[in-house]
């Protein structure tokens, strides 16, 4: 499988797992989720997405539970940024409760530095200076390896850039939602790792004449048919689609050995 190096020197496989789909809620198969966990690493992956969005921080101890210690090549990405008051969720990157955040992801992870940490989202309410001057300062503490934006404009990530280093940008994106191709540009201009999330769920549930016909061609799902043509798109696109289901999830990891023509890429307008 091909490989990038997030920020110049953290080199992952293009195909990763995003663990927003692993249930966390009382009740749920917990053994089950640590299984996929596991047999994500077991396939190969080495880029596993988290947040403490993704149940208050239960994903990232769900995470750690199942795979710490974790082998050497292996990056647990984290997202801070985002806080619960109560029932609600809110913007939170001040930068004392980001220097908290970064301290409670260390925690449930049991790792003394977060290799990849992401800005879940910009705080409207504090200045981005601030929110990024926090960032590099839990940075060349030793805390964070490199920094990511998640969810942001071309005119946001020029500004972010201007203030600190940029490694990775995670918007949504997909072979049927291209909302966000000016930043994917930006990011393959500045060797930036782009990691599109809800990468394959468009692919799936909205499949078009051209992505059936050549799913159908290739004798695999529209889902993969998605996913190979992230891979194709840009070598700076990482994706990481989730699921609950090992099976599935060896599915998605079969489409980084799918390879489309230049006639599949035609079709699907590229």
């Amino acid at each position: 499988m091909e490989q990038f190096a997030i920020g110049g020197d953290l080199t992952v496989r293009r195909l990763g797992f995003g663990a927003m789909h692993l249930p966390t809620e009382a009740g749920f198969a917990r053994e089950n989720a640590i299984a996929v966990a596991r047999r994500a690493v077991e396939l190969g992956i080495t880029l596993i997405d988290t947040a403490y969005l993704y149940g208050g921080g239960a994903n990232e101890e769900l995470l750690a539970e199942a795979l710490h210690p974790y082998p050497d090549d292996l990056v647990v990405t984290t997202k801070v940024g985002v806080v619960r008051t109560g029932d609600d969720w809110k913007y939170d990157a001040r930068p004392e409760s980001l220097r908290v955040q970064v301290d409670e992801g260390l925690r449930r992870l049991r790792v003394e530095r977060i290799e990849l940490l992401q800005l879940h989202r910009i705080d409207p309410e504090t200045p981005l200076a601030d929110q990024l001057g926090a960032l590099r300062d839990l940075r060349d503490a030793g805390k964070i390896g490199r920094i990511g934006l998640s969810e942001i404009t071309v005119d946001e990530l020029t500004r972010a850039r201007e203030i600190v280093d940029i490694a990775s940008v995670q918007n949504r994106y997909s072979l049927v939602d291209r909302e966000h191709e000016a930043v994917l540009e930006a990011c393959e201009a500045a060797g930036i790792a782009f990691l599109p999330w809800r990468p394959v769920l468009g692919a799936a549930s909205k499949a078009t004449a051209a992505i059936t016909a050549v799913a159908d061609e290739l004798g695999i799902t529209t889902a993969q048919v998605g996913l190979a043509w992230l891979l194709a798109r840009s070598p700076v696109i990482l994706p990481i689609p989730g699921t609950a289901k090992i099976p599935h999830l060896e599915e998605n990891f079969a489409a980084a050995e799918v390879k489309l023509t230049g006639e599949h890429l035609r079709l699907l307008g590229t």
